[in-house]
Formats: structure tokens, C-alpha cells, sequence
């Protein structure tokens, strides 16, 4: 069963997104700031994460960052309600960039797909 790490602090998002991926049949946890997830991975390995952009006073791009340095083999998906950010360089190094939506389709296709991609490695 993959797992997947969602980052976001609006509550309403994590508990739609868990919901959802939850019921697709992923385990998911979720953290509302970059210092949950940092102890989220530190106890777990994760297939996916799902990063929110804009968090309080933080940046989802710096954790990007350290995840692609430090967890390489894990497929990260930024997600974000602002699709200005598809030109910022260091969002380049995700490996998908979903803007937000009440329609789940479009995230839960990105997620089979880099899963598929990750098996066929």
C-alpha cells in the first residue's frame, strides 16, 4: 500500500485530501507545517508528498528542497491555489504541480501516475 505525506495548514484541505486518498487506498498522514513533516519522515517512509506552497510563515518550496536532496526517491506534488508559482525555478524540482481544487480527479491522476512511473524504475 503506498503512503503518501500531505503538508498543508488550512485543516479543511489536509481532512478533504485524507479523506479522499484515504478512500482511494493509500495510507496518508498529514501535517500542517514544515516542522510535522520533518517528524513525519523522520518516522516514516513516504511514496508521495503533497506539498501546500504557501503555508503560514513558511514556504512549501524549502521543504521541496531538503526533500529533493534528502528523500530523492520520493515523487512530490505541489499543490497550491496560485498557478503563478508553475514559473518560479524551485518549483521545477517537484515532479508535478497541481493547483487546488474541489475536483480531486486531476491530483489522484498525478498521484497514479508518478506511482506507475516510480514501479516501473
Amino acid at each position: 500500500m503506498s503512503r503518501i505525506l500531505i503538508v498543508d495548514d488550512e485543516a479543511s484541505i489536509r481532512l478533504l485530501y485524507s479523506q479522499e486518498l484515504t478512500d482511494e487506498g493509500y495510507r496518508v498522514d498529514a501535517a500542517a507545517s514544515i516542522a510535522e513533516a520533518l517528524e513525519l519522515l523522520a518516522k516514516n517512509s513516504y511514496d508521495v508528498a503533497l506539498l501546500d506552497i504557501k503555508l503560514k510563515n513558511e514556504s512549501g518550496l524549502d521543504l521541496l528542497q531538503k526533500l529533493v536532496k534528502e528523500q530523492s526517491e520520493m515523487a512530490v506534488i505541489l499543490s497550491t491555489a496560485f498557478s503563478c508559482y508553475k514559473d518560479d525555478f524551485s518549483a521545477w524540482l517537484a515532479d508535478s504541480y497541481v493547483v487546488k481544487s474541489s475536483d480531486m480527479q486531476e491530483l489522484k491522476d498525478e498521484i497514479r501516475r508518478l506511482l506507475a512511473r516510480k514501479k516501473a524504475d
